[in-house]
């Protein structure tokens, strides 16, 4: 009987510590997500100044495995702009260096 009654409360003991951990986690999540809705609300910055972009460099072969490592870095910073992780200035600056290197 000593044997149930210990497999019974360490089952116990896990399943309250996983409940915890996970309500913490979502707790935490949800106030992120409040603090980025906040953010979208808010009045945004005035953004600064436009700077004279630079003139384009020459195209570079389509077929270049180069290329495609570069398009593919392009989508990625897409997905994160529309995320939100990204301001369009941040954006712009990346998407700059991508194209540049």
């Amino acid at each position: 009987m000593p044997g149930l009654i210990r497999g019974v409360a360490r089952t116990a003991v896990v399943a309250g510590t996983a409940t915890a951990v996970s309500n913490r986690v979502s707790r935490r999540q949800q106030g992120r997500w409040a603090a980025q809705e906040q953010n979208a609300y808010a009045a945004p910055a005035p953004e600064p100044a436009p700077q004279p972009a630079p003139a384009p460099a020459p195209a570079p072969e389509p077929s270049s495995p180069d290329m495609t490592a570069k398009i593919d870095q392009l989508k990625q910073l897409g997905d994160l702009k529309d995320q939100g992780v990204l301001t369009e200035a941040e954006f712009e600056e990346q998407k700059r260096r991508i194209l540049a290197a």
